[in-house]
Order: C-alpha cells, then sequence, then structure tokens
C-alpha cells in the first residue's frame, strides 16, 4: 500500500473513530470470559439511521481503545459484515490505529471481502487495500486451522461476522472450528457480538443428531437456535470445545448493548451487509430457517433470482402448490405468512435459464411466522402435489435438519404435527442447556 494510501485510510479511522466514540458514549467494560448482560436501554435520540440504538461488540471494543487488544499480534476472522455504524470496514478502522496491532486476517466461507458463491473462498493473499496477509479457513478444521493460526504469528484471534440464527449456515460452524484451533494452537480467542436478526426469543426445530455432523452443523444444538454468537461462543467453549480440543478456549466476549431479544434487525438501527450473496435482505434471513431445506431436494430454493429462499419451484409444478399449501395452512394454523403462485427463471444454480413454477413466501406478521415449521409443510405439501418431488441422492436433507427422521416420515405420510412432534424432547433438553448462555434480556 502507498503512503499516500495509508494517510487517507488514517484519516478517515480518525473520524470513525470520533464519531463511534460519540454514539456510545461511553468506554464500556463490555467484556469478559463471562461477560456482561449489555442490556442496557438506548438513551435519549438514540435510535434511527444516525444513531444506531445497538452498539456492537467491536463499537465498545473501539470505544474503550481497544484496551482488550493491547500489546497483543491479533489476527480477525471476518467478512463484509464486519463494519462501523457508517459501513466502514472494521478491518480497514483497525489497521490505521496504533492502538491496536492487527497482522493478519482469515476469511470464512464467501471470503474475507465476500467475492465468492456458496461452496467457495477466495483463497489466501495480501489484501491490496491494507497489505494484511489473507488466510484462507474456509474448509479448514482441528490441527490444520490451528497451523495457520500458528503461521500467522498472532496471540490473539478474533472473530466479528454477522450470523442470521440458522444452524446450518456455516460462520457458526467457523467461530467453533476456530474456537477449537484456539486451543490446539494456544491463542486466545475475542468475540465481538452482533444481533442476531431474527429475534433471539426462542429456539426451534430439530436438535442435530451427532451421526449427521457436517460443515452445516458440528454439534447438537437446535436448527433455529436464538441466539448470538457471543452467547453461543459461551455455550460451545462450557459444552463442546472441551470434548474436541481437551480443554476450553481461552475465551473472552465482547457483548452488545441495547440489544433486546425480541429485536428484528430492523430495530437495532444498524446497517444490513449482506452476510453471503444469497443473503441480500434481513427478510431473507427471517425465513432461511425453513426454506433453506429445499437445498436438501431436487427444487429451486431461489438461489440466481431477487430473492432467494422467498422463492421456491421447479419445472412441472404449478399452481397446485400454493393452492395445496394455503389451504394446509389454513386447516392446521400457520400464521404469519401467505404464499403466492410464481414463476422465475434463475439465473445460476438449479435450473438456471428456465422458467420454473412454484411459490412465493410473503410474511405478513413476522411475530406469529415460525420458519421451521413452515419448511416442513412446504416440504410436505411439494411431495404430496408434485410428482417429480425427490431428495438429493446424497441425502443432503438429514445433514441440514440434523435428522433422517425428517425425510422418513414425510416419505412414510407424515403430516406436519406428526413431523414437528418428533423433535420435541431433544428440542426441550437443548432449550434448558441454552437458558444458561444468554446474556441479554
Amino acid at each position: 500500500m502507498t503512503l499516500s494510501r495509508r494517510n487517507l485510510l488514517a484519516a478517515t479511522a480518525v473520524t470513525s473513530m470520533v464519531g463511534a466514540t460519540a454514539m456510545t458514549g461511553e468506554a464500556a467494560a463490555a467484556y469478559g470470559s463471562t461477560g456482561t448482560t449489555g442490556t442496557g436501554e438506548a438513551g435519549p435520540g438514540e435510535t434511527g439511521a444516525a444513531r444506531p440504538r445497538v452498539r456492537t461488540g467491536f463499537d465498545r471494543l473501539a470505544a474503550d481503545g481497544y484496551a482488550l487488544l493491547s500489546g497483543r499480534r491479533t489476527g480477525i476472522v471476518t467478512n463484509p459484515t464486519g463494519v462501523t455504524p457508517d459501513v466502514r470496514h472494521i478491518v480497514d478502522v483497525m489497521h490505521t490505529d496504533d492502538r491496536v496491532n492487527l497482522t493478519a486476517v482469515f476469511g470464512p466461507e464467501h471470503g474475507f471481502r465476500g467475492t465468492a458463491q456458496a461452496g467457495g473462498s477466495e483463497g489466501s493473499y495480501e489484501d491490496p487495500a491494507t497489505g494484511l496477509p489473507v488466510h484462507d479457513t474456509y474448509g479448514k478444521s482441528g490441527r490444520a486451522l490451528a497451523d495457520i493460526f500458528t503461521r500467522s504469528g498472532v496471540d490473539t484471534v478474533v472473530f466479528d461476522i454477522q450470523d442470521v440464527g440458522a444452524r446450518f449456515y456455516t460462520y457458526i460452524w467457523t467461530l467453533y472450528d476456530c474456537m477449537v484451533a484456539s486451543v490446539l494452537a494456544g491463542k486466545r480467542f475475542v468475540v465481538l457480538d452482533r444481533p442476531n436478526p431474527v429475534t433471539g426469543r426462542a429456539a426451534a426445530g430439530p436438535v442435530l443428531e451427532r451421526a449427521q455432523a457436517s460443515g452445516v452443523g458440528r454439534e447438537p444444538i437446535a436448527l433455529a437456535h436464538g441466539m448470538t454468537v457471543a452467547e453461543l461462543a459461551q455455550l460451545f467453549n462450557a459444552e463442546f470445545v472441551p470434548r474436541a480440543a481437551g480443554r476450553a478456549a481461552d475465551l473472552e466476549t465482547v457483548l452488545m448493548k441495547g440489544w433486546r431479544r425480541s429485536d428484528f434487525f430492523d430495530a437495532t438501527g444498524l446497517p444490513w451487509v449482506p452476510p453471503s450473496p444469497n443473503m441480500p435482505t434481513p427478510d431473507t434471513a427471517l425465513v432461511y430457517a425453513g426454506t433453506c431445506l429445499f437445498e436438501g431436494t431436487n427444487l429451486s430454493e431461489g438461489r440466481g433470482t431477487t430473492r432467494p429462499f422467498e422463492l421456491l419451484g421447479a419445472d412441472g409444478i404449478d399452481r397446485r402448490w400454493a393452492a395445496a399449501v394455503n389451504t394446509l395452512a389454513a386447516d392446521i394454523g400457520l400464521p404469519g405468512v401467505h404464499f403466492r403462485e410464481a414463476y422465475f427463471a434463475p439465473a445460476f444454480s438449479k435450473f438456471q435459464g428456465k422458467t420454473v413454477g412454484g411459490v412465493q413466501l410473503h410474511v405478513h406478521d413476522r411475530r406469529a411466522f415460525d420458519p421451521v415449521r413452515t419448511g416442513i409443510a412446504l416440504l410436505v405439501t411439494a411431495a404430496r402435489t408434485w410428482p417429480a418431488f425427490a431428495w438429493r441422492p446424497d441425502h443432503w436433507i438429514d445433514k441440514l435438519t440434523g435428522t433422517p427422521r425428517v425425510r422418513t416420515m414425510i416419505d412414510a405420510g407424515a403430516g406436519v404435527d406428526e413431523v414437528t412432534a418428533a423433535w420435541q424432547e431433544d428440542l426441550a433438553g437443548f432449550r434448558r442447556m441454552r437458558r444458561e448462555y444468554l446474556r441479554y434480556r
């Protein structure tokens, strides 16, 4: 990077830090291995785009002058969602601030700058904006990932990525894998919290069976976990990391200020940056825990459209599917959503360039909407109304749901209530475990 480029970044970073300090109004000590609740109410006027009501973990870390990272060679696991309220990337901000010694970046699925599609990464390279080395961590775990941390020369690994609240969204398993690797490499681990965009009110859906563990679910948590990444980190560290690494990680979490468990993302005042190419809006995140299940079928889950996971369909499906699911919704009680007959032509992925029929979900009451139960209803009706319905041959649906029971019960003709009843005992157990790690009201 040229000197003039670095000076420009330095100047803008200072401006950003002044703004961040003014917004937070305090240098809060929001960290520690157990952390604080971070649930304080916003002050007068602290709402809206100019002054977000919610202060992220990074906001609070920066407002405290990066004291938690003082004297540390720091590496960060992040992606395009690691931004300040004025959408300045935190790597650019930290790189030009003398109070923090940022020496490496670790890129997850889709990459640090977010250029790769699902199942891809950007590889390892030198970031042209900062000159920092970017290490590709996607698909790495255990000793292989620990070796990357060791070679990078860092002594503290920071994690800051926006999650969407579903077990099969891979960033929380990047978090888990990095925590395990930090133990193996002898590194300190810090998690900067961000909101769960679909609220943290409750956990829902089946709990992963260990036999179905994969990159979209390493450990037994519910499909819709209802937690933030810092809460998950504390749960992982107590319940799962010692089993994988021999002991718990040297973990500290920086919690948010002003976030409430009932908050949807638009209540936070924070900017939405797509965490991945097919997660363009918070509306996508709202339905994702249910409709991503169609990745395990021969139907399109809407990738390659402007409404991924809200549009579902396949060649040969017509109005009968929308009619069937609307009828079922009225019969069994499926509140908060309407299903519209829809036709679309994906630009890539399944049925690329071909016009297909299906449904579009229209959520009209997001507090009443249950994405997982809705996803099961859509699977049940698709299987009953479309003769060509099929699961992916590799039974990917079992990895997504975390159990083969959903697939086998639907194949046997089970209804929505029968399928959802099958996971209630396991879900109750997870909810009891989860309760201990909730840090916000």
